[in-house]
C-alpha cells in the first residue's frame, strides 16, 4: 500500500482556473490543463539525447516516444504509437495486475528501455516488443507471439532481451533471433522469474530475475503460491459478475514459498541459493556485485524487524552476511544499494540514526564512513560518478516539503545543494553523471523539464511549460488560489505541516473539506504539482470551500521517529493529529466550525472512517474511498509491518478496526469502492455496509462496477468528482 498514495496524485492529475470556466469535466478533457509535460524522462547512457513519453494533444492518455537531441536542441517524435499498433490493446491478467502495481496508466507506449551502450531502445507494446537500433529506418518487432510476454528487458550488454512468458523465463539473442527457454516448470502455483503479489505491491520489487553484469548468469526466483490462502471474490461488472479465485495473503496467513537460483547460460546448470532453515521470510532485494560472481540478496524476517544483506559466491557456493539492520518496530526497505566499479566498495542507505542516510562500506561489510548526516532524510541515490568520486542524491536537507538535488564526495565532506528553485526536483542523470534532466514543479507551477550540467548549471529547456500565451492554465490565473504551506504545533508539542486553500472572496464563515491520506510512506503536504486532485481543490476553493490537509505522524520524510507512533496503533495517533488540524482551523475567523468535512481514498478512506467514528464532534460529514475497514483483511507484508501478526497481536487489530467505533457515527457519511478491487478488496466496504445497516445507521454509497483500486477512466473520474462534490454541497448547504 505504500504506493497507493501516488495513485491518488497521479491517476487523476492537474491545478485550476477561473470560476466560470473551471468545471470538473474540463479537468479530465484534452489538452491537459497541466500542459504537455513529458513522462518517463531518461537521458541516454551516452548523454547525447533525452527521451520521454508524451501524450497526444487529442488524447493525453495515449503516449508516443519522443527525443530531444542535446547537441542540436531539436525535439522530434521517434515513434507514433498509432503507427505501431492501433485499436484496443488487450492485456493479459498478469499484465493488468503488473501495471496496477507499477502505477502505469494510459495506452500506446507506456514504458521503454535504453540499452546500456546507448545504441538501442526497447519498448513493449500490446503484449509484444519493438527493438530500435539508432540509425535504423524503423523499429523491428522483436517479439510477435500469441502469448503475452511481461517484464521485457535488455541484457546488460544488449546482446539479448529477456522476458517472462507463461510463468517461465526466456531470453532471445538479438542478432541471431534465437530464443532460449531457461525454465520449464512454471505452471499452476509455480512461477519462475516473477515477483509475487506482496513483492510488487508492498516491497516495490517488480521483477523476479537479475542478469549478472557480464551476461554469463541470470539469478531468478521460483515462487510457490500453494501455501497462500485462495479466496473467492467477485468482480462485479455492469453486465456480469466474475468469480475470481485469488491467492491473497491476508495478515497472519501463510505467504508464498520463495526460492532463489542462479542459471549459468553457458552450461545450463542451475544453482540454488540456501536461504536458510526458516522458510517464512521475505526476499526483498537481489543485486549482483560487479565481479559477476557474487550475488547479494536482502533477507527480511517475517516480522520485518531484521534485514540482512547476504552475499553468495557462485563459484564456492559459500555465503556470508555483510551487514544487519534491526529495529524494535520495523525496518524500511529502500533501493539505495550500489556496488562500485572498483569491485571493493558499495554504498548503502540506513535509518539507524533515526534518519535515512548514506554510508560507504567495503565489499566484506566493513564500514568505511558515513557520507550524509543530520536531522533530515535522503530520498534516494540518483547517480554515482566514480571518476570524480561523487554521489548525487535527492533529499530534504532544507525542508521536508521539497525534494532537492545534492552532491557529496565519496571521500566525505559537506554536501552541496545543486537545485536552486524552491519546489520539487525529480532528476534523471546520464550514466556518466555528466548531465541531468530536472523535472520541477511547485504547488502552483505544473511540471517543467530542463537540462543541466552535473554542477546544476542550466543548459536548456526541454519543456518550459510556462503559464503564458496559449497554455491551458493562462486564462485561469485571475481566479487562481495559491495555497499556504506552513506548520503549527499541536497540544503535545508536535510540529505538523499543513496546506490551506481559502476562497479568494471571504464572505462570513466558510465550510471546510479536509483532504487526508494519513498513512505511512506518503506525504500530502508538499510544494509540488497536485495533479487532478490539486485541481479539484482549486475548484472547491472557487466554490467557496476552505480546503485543508495536514501530514500527521506516521507520514513520510520526517524521520523514523515521526513514523513509529503508528506501530500497533493504526487509526489512533493519526486521528489525534487530524483533530489537532481541526482545532487549528477553528481558530481561523473565516472557518465555520460546524461545517468541517473529511475526504480520503485508500488509507485516506480508512482515516475518513476513523475520524467520523472516533471524532464525530469535529467532523460533520465524510467521504471514504476504497477504505480498509479491518486490517485483518489486508495483506501480510504491509499490515504486519505496522500492526504485528494478528495471531499474536489480536487486541491491536481489534482496536485498529473501524467496527468497534462505527456505532458512534452521527454525521453524514458516503463510502465508494471499485467493485473489482483486487488490492483493498471490496469486502472491506460490504462488510461495513452490513454492519451499519445492522446498527440501523443511515449512510450513502457509490460503487463502481469493474473498477480496480485506483478507479481509473476519464468518465469515471468525472462521475467520482461530481459525486464527492455533490455530497458535500448537499450536507453543507452549498449551491
Amino acid at each position: 500500500m505504500k504506493n497507493l498514495f501516488w495513485i491518488l496524485l497521479c491517476s487523476l492529475a492537474v491545478p485550476a482556473m477561473a470560476t466560470e470556466n473551471l468545471t470538473i469535466e474540463r479537468i479530465f478533457d484534452s489538452p491537459a490543463l497541466e500542459g504537455s509535460s513529458p513522462n518517463s524522462v531518461k537521458v541516454s547512457p551516452d548523454g547525447k539525447r533525452v527521451t520521454f513519453l508524451q501524450g497526444k494533444t487529442t488524447d493525453y492518455e495515449r503516449y508516443d516516444l519522443w527525443e530531444y537531441n542535446i547537441a542540436t536542441g531539436n525535439n522530434q517524435m521517434l515513434f507514433n504509437s498509432d503507427d505501431l499498433h492501433s485499436g484496443p490493446e488487450t492485456l493479459s491478467d498478469e499484465e493488468k495486475a503488473r501495471r496496477e502495481r507499477m502505477r502505469l496508466s494510459g495506452t500506446g507506449i507506456v514504458n521503454y528501455f535504453w540499452s546500456d551502450d546507448g545504441k538501442a531502445l526497447l519498448f513493449p507494446l500490446a503484449g509484444d516488443a519493438y527493438y530500435f537500433r539508432l540509425g535504423d529506418e524503423k523499429a523491428q518487432k522483436i517479439l510477435d507471439t500469441d502469448a503475452f510476454e511481461t517484464d521485457i528487458r535488455f541484457s546488460p550488454k544488449a546482446n539479448f532481451i529477456s522476458y517472462v512468458r507463461e510463468q517461465n523465463l526466456f531470453i532471445k539473442n538479438i542478432k541471431t533471433q534465437v530464443e532460449t527457454q531457461l525454465t520449464f516448470d512454471g505452471k499452476g502455483t509455480i512461477k519462475n522469474a516473477m515477483a509475487e503479489f506482496v513483492a510488487q505491491e508492498e516491497m516495490g520489487r517488480m521483477t523476479g530475475y537479475w542478469w549478472s553484469p557480464d551476461e554469463s548468469k541470470i539469478a531468478f526466483t521460483q515462487v510457490d503460491e500453494s501455501p497462500v490462502d485462495e479466496v473467492t471474490r467477485s468482480e462485479i461488472y455492469a453486465d456480469s459478475i466474475k468469480m475470481i479465485n485469488q491467492r491473497y495473503p491476508s495478515a497472519g496467513t501463510p505467504n508464498v514459498t520463495v526460492k532463489l537460483a542462479v542459471k549459468d547460460l553457458a552450461s545450463g546448470d542451475t544453482q540454488w541459493v540456501d536461504l536458510g532453515k526458516e522458510q517464512d521470510i521475505y526476499l526483498a532485494r537481489v543485486n549482483w556485485m560487479k565481479d559477476s560472481q557474487t550475488l547479494t540478496y536482502q533477507w527480511q524476517s517475517r516480522d520485518q524487524q531484521t534485514l540482512e544483506l547476504r552475499a553468495f559466491n557462485t563459484q564456492s557456493a559459500k555465503q556470508n552476511t555483510l551487514l544487519t539492520e534491526s529495529s524494535n518496530t520495523w525496518v524500511n526497505l529502500n533501493d539505495d544499494l550500489h556496488f562500485l566499479n572498483d569491485q571493493k566498495h558499495f554504498i548503502w542507505a540506513s535509518e539507524k540514526t533515526g534518519f535515512k542516510h548514506l554510508y560507504l562500506y567495503k565489499n566484506d561489510g566493513t564500514l568505511v564512513r558515513q557520507l550524509t548526516q543530520g536531522d533530515w532524510v535522503v530520498d534516494e541515490i540518483e547517480a554515482i560518478d566514480e571518476k570524480q568520486g561523487l554521489v548525487y542524491f535527492t533529499g530534504r536537507a532544507n525542508t521536508p516539503l521539497e525534494q532537492h538535488i545534492y552532491v557529496v564526495s565519496i571521500a566525505g565532506g559537506d554536501i552541496k545543494k545543486l537545485s536552486q528553485r524552491s519546489g520539487t526536483h525529480v532528476p534523471s542523470f546520464s550514466d556518466d553523471a555528466s548531465v541531468y534532466v530536472d523535472k520541477f514543479s511547485t504547488v502552483n507551477t505544473p511540471w517543467q523539464v530542463s537540462l543541466h550540467q552535473a554542477d546544476g548549471k542550466h543548459l536548456a529547456w526541454l519543456n518550459e511549460n510556462a503559464i503564458k500565451g496559449s497554455h491551458p492554465l493562462k486564462a485561469l490565473q485571475s481566479d487562481w488560489v495559491e495555497p499556504t504551506l506552513d506548520s503549527f504545533v499541536s497540544d503535545d508539542g508536535t510540529k505538523l505541516y499543513y496546506r490551506l486553500y481559502k476562497p479568494k472572496k471571504i464572505q462570513g464563515k466558510h465550510p471546510v473539506i479536509v483532504y487526508v491520506y494519513g498513512g505511512p510512506h506518503a506525504q500530502v503536504v508538499t510544494n509540488s504539482w497536485g495533479g487532478n486532485r490539486g485541481l479539484l481543490m482549486q475548484y472547491w476553493a472557487n466554490k467557496g470551500y476552505v480546503v485543508f490537509s495536514v501530514d500527521n505522524r506516521g507520514s513520510n520524510y520526517r524521520g523514523k521517529a515521526f513514523e513509529d507512533p503508528l506501530y500497533k496503533k493504526m487509526g489512533s495517533t493519526e486521528v489525534d493529529d487530524q483533530i489537532a488540524g481541526v482545532k487549528f482551523l477553528r481558530n481561523l475567523p473565516y472557518v465555520d466550525p460546524e461545517r468541517i468535512g473529511i475526504y480520503g481514498h485508500s488509507y485516506g478512506g480508512y482515516m475518513s472512517l476513523m475520524s467520523m467514528f472516533k471524532a464525530g464532534e469535529f467532523f460533520k460529514a465524510g467521504v471514504a474511498g476504497a477504505p480498509v475497514t479491518d486490517w485483518a483483511l489486508y495483506d501480510t507484508h504491509y499490515t504486519e509491518r505496522y500492526m504485528g501478526n494478528p495471531k499474536k497481536d489480536k487486541d491491536a487489530y481489534i482496536a485498529s478496526s473501524v467496527f468497534p467505533y462505527a456505532k458512534n457515527l452521527t454525521g453524514d457519511l458516503m463510502i465508494y469502492h471499485g467493485m473489482a478491487d483486487d488490492n483493498v478488496l471490496f469486502t472491506n466496504s460490504t462488510k461495513l455496509y452490513k454492519h451499519l445497516q445492522d446498527l440501523a445507521i443511515p449512510f450513502e454509497s457509490m460503487d463502481y462496477p469493474g473498477k480496480k483500486h485506483s478507479i481509473r477512466g476519464k468518465q469515471t473520474g468525472i462521475h467520482l468528482f461530481h459525486t464527492i462534490t455533490n455530497f458535500f454541497n448537499r450536507h453543507f448547504d452549498m449551491k
